[in-house]
Parts: C-alpha cells; structure tokens; sequence
C-alpha cells in the first residue's frame, strides 16, 4: 500500500509554510516508507497529487480563531467539513473525494489530516511565527507515528492467514 505524506502550504507566506516545513522535516526519517511532497497547490489540482495512494497525511494550515497559535487539531476525512468556496478550484478534501469516487479515480481510502492554527498566513516573505514553528517538531512526530501504525496495520495483514 503506497502512503503519501502532503505538506500544503506557500512557504513565502509565514505561517503558510508549516506543511511544507514539516514535509521537509519528515523526509530523511521517512524515505522508503512513504512519499513524501511539498504542494502549494489547492482545490482540483490536488487530485493529480492524491492519485494512486491508498493513504495519506495531510498536513496544512487553518484560521479559525478559535485555538491558541500552534494547536494542532487531527481528524480523519470524515470529520472535515464541506469548503464553502466560489468555485470547485477551492475544493476542500471532502469534495475531492467526492469528485475522484465519481470520476471513478483512486483517492486514499484512509487519510488523516494534522490542521495547525496559524496567526499570519498572508505577508509575503514573513518568517513562520513562533508557536507554529514550534508546533513543526510535534507535527513531525504525529506523521511518523501515524506512518508507523499504518505500516503496522499491513504487516499484520500480510502475515494473517
């Protein structure tokens, strides 16, 4: 089973580039294991980075004003909600899934997302603040742990009779 590790974000963008810092993080500790991808891209083009993985981890950056900088709130993709967004180029997870089961396209049948809460995702050439750039060490040890139990998973699926 091939396992992609997505790190989203723009790392000219401050806190935007906690995804890709974390892919960045996790590469050397993962190599063999899982593929592991740096991705500004959003919406439907997405679809060509999900194709062929049976699972995947998204990491990527959230605004809701509603946790401290630097949290980190893990959900699987049925507990991520609908993107309310003006067209299908800002699709969300959820309606990506949907689209690629319709297109009859592969899309990763378990897929876990690590969301930050992040203070500036907008100014340009802004560094990544400091909670969430001290949320990137926890983060890399989320994917790789959750890498880990997944390789687990199939290792005892292999070995059933």
């Amino acid at each position: 089973m091939r396992t992609l590790v997505l790190g989203l974000g723009n790392e000219l963008a401050g806190d935007d580039a906690v995804g890709v810092l974390v892919a960045r993080a996790a590469q050397p500790e993962l190599d063999g294991v899982a593929d592991v991808v740096e991705s500004a891209a959003s919406g439907l083009a997405l679809i060509e980075v999900l194709a062929g993985y049976e699972r995947a981890i998204v990491v990527d950056s959230i605004v809701t004003g509603r946790r401290p900088p630097g949290s980190i709130t893990e959900m699987g993709l049925e507990d991520v909600g609908r993107v309310v967004a003006p067209s299908l180029h800002h699709a969300g997870l959820a309606e990506l899934a949907a689209v690629t089961g319709r297109l009859g396209l592969g899309f990763p049948s378990s897929t876990r997302v690590l969301a930050v809460e992040v203070v500036d995702p907008y100014t340009f050439g802004a560094a990544p603040s400091e909670p969430v750039a001290a949320a990137v060490p926890e983060l890399v040890r989320r994917v790789r742990e959750q890498v880990r139990r997944w390789e687990e998973e199939q290792a005892c699926t292999i070995s059933l009779p």
